[in-house]
């Protein structure tokens, strides 16, 4: 079994590094139950949280990926209770503004839908002396209200495209010519039906 230090994308606030280990069995607190078909490609669930009583985090990665440094990364992310989708997301764009200060590369756009908030923004990864990109990641985050039955609160699901070292220019090339691939797939996407275990 091998650990890997990855960056996690936290729901609310902040960008942080976590040691995960992976080959262990992940919880599906959502009850997905089986492997989520996004973009004509199958995911399996890797990682699960359950941090507090109120908020769950699943990740899935493709089948031919590598976990130690996979390529595209779904996350569903539940978080029960009260809060309005335009303060989280209004949340999330300050912190990265604030970012932006240590990392030129972030960009962002805010796209509303309906009952729906999408959040799509590019960040880096940097050696410890902050002198070289290691690792470029372009995220699509779509928020939605959950509101059924007795699961009352807003569900994130998101998609993480990264790249590495030498792959880094491709990556942003093939960006700039098709930003909206993941963009309008994201938004395509049947969210499956949702409830939660603790």
């Amino acid at each position: 079994m091998k650990t890997t230090t990855i960056k996690i994308t936290v729901f609310l606030f902040a960008f942080i590094s976590m040691t995960v280990t992976f080959g262990q069995t992940a919880t599906d607190y959502l009850n997905l139950a089986k492997p989520i078909l996004f973009d004509k490609m199958v995911y399996k669930l890797t990682w699960s949280a359950h941090p507090t009583d109120n908020y769950f985090k699943q990740e899935y990665i493709s089948t031919s990926d590598n976990p130690e440094k996979f390529k595209r990364l779904l996350t569903f992310d539940v978080l029960i209770g009260n809060q309005e989708l335009k303060d989280i997301v209004t949340k999330k764009v300050e912190e990265l503004k604030d970012l932006k200060q240590t990392d030129p590369i972030i960009n962002y756009r805010v796209l509303e839908k309906g009952n729906e908030i999408m959040l799509d923004f590019v960040l880096g990864g940097y050696s410890a002396d902050g002198k070289s990109l290691n690792i470029i990641e372009r995220n699509v985050y779509r928020y939605t209200l959950l509101n059924k039955n007795t699961l009352k609160g807003i569900l994130l699901f998101a998609v993480s495209d990264r790249a590495y070292g030498n792959e880094i220019d491709d990556f942003l090339s093939d960006l700039k010519n098709n930003q909206l691939d993941l963009l309008n797939a994201v938004t395509a996407f049947h969210i499956p039906e949702i409830t939660v275990s603790k």
